[in-house]
């Protein structure tokens, strides 16, 4: 158990496109932390390792649209959100599955490869992807 919550105790199927509950604890300094929402954004046959990789979600803010990291994502019933959120695509991370709590749901793939997008765009802004 951590902080908390109970640890997982089998394999679990954790796919591209769904947001999950996700531990973002221990951090240090300025990164990002608690029990959040993620966006898996990390393909599902990609790696060899029992890691993906993942967006968090933060509330948002009206501020947030100065920011070209921040990508709004409005609550739907497929997304399970509640609140409008931001995809901070600056925080980008990858974890071990044993982070990913609960499958709270999917977001749709227009908004996926508006994700992938803008994280590419945090390595260098003049950065575009076409899909």
């Amino acid at each position: 158990m951590t902080r908390g919550i109970p640890m997982p105790t089998e394999p679990r199927e954790i796919s591209q496109g769904e947001i999950w509950m996700v531990r973002f604890y221990p951090q240090r300094g300025s990164e990002i932390s608690k029990l959040r929402p993620a966006v898996v954004v990390s393909h599902d046959v990609i790696g060899r390792l029992p890691l993906k990789t993942v967006v968090p979600l933060t509330d948002w803010k009206a501020n947030y649209r100065d920011y070209p990291w921040m990508l709004k994502i409005i609550p739907s019933k497929s997304n399970g959100l509640g609140k409008p959120s931001a995809a901070d695509c600056f925080q980008i991370k990858n974890f071990l599955d044993e982070r990913f709590v609960e499958r709270i749901g999917k977001i749709p793939l227009e908004t996926l490869y508006e994700i992938h997008s803008t994280i590419a765009k945090t390595f260098n802004p003049i950065y575009t992807i076409c899909f």
